[in-house]
């Protein structure tokens, strides 16, 4: 369901995007207005599902998960109930940072997170010791050039 959103709920959307780590004080200033009504539809927003949480956002590189890899997975299996263990599999694993199903040729695609290749090989060998796979196909990241988490706000 998509909210309806005005200008000042859209600026203050962008503003948390950008740091929700500022007081309101500094929140209410940015959008022009006093901190208990950017309070009230802070909490509007949240109540409505716009903003699911708050996160702080970590540089896996410094964290020693220098490896980034793209996982394309075609299976031959589409029942409920391999689709569940696939899902579990997926959602047991820290390293998976985003799972998406596609249309086309292409079933999965994973994002995985992890320190090198060998790790990388840890995580797929256990992948596949768990659910059934008919095609694996991993993409290393050689650079990464745009990431955010932050979503465009429409005017």
């Amino acid at each position: 369901m998509v909210v309806s959103l005005d200008a000042t709920d859209r600026k203050i959307l962008r503003v948390l995007q950008e740091d929700a780590s500022q007081s309101l004080e500094d929140i209410a200033r940015q959008v022009g207005s006093s901190k208990t009504p950017v309070w009230n539809r802070i909490r509007k927003l949240r109540d409505a599902g716009v903003i699911r949480s708050q996160t702080a956002n970590l540089d896996p590189e410094a964290l020693g998960l220098e490896a980034c890899f793209f996982v394309l997975i075609r299976t031959s299996e589409h029942e409920a109930a391999w689709q569940q263990k696939f899902l579990h599999a997926l959602q047991s694993r820290p390293e998976v940072l985003e799972a998406h199903r596609l249309a086309g040729d292409i079933d999965y695609i994973l994002k995985v997170r992890v320190p090198n290749a060998r790790a990388y090989d840890t995580f797929y060998q256990a992948l596949i010791d768990e659910v059934r796979i008919y095609n694996v196909t991993a993409l290393l990241s050689m650079e990464e050039i745009k990431s955010t988490t932050a979503l465009p706000i429409p005017d």
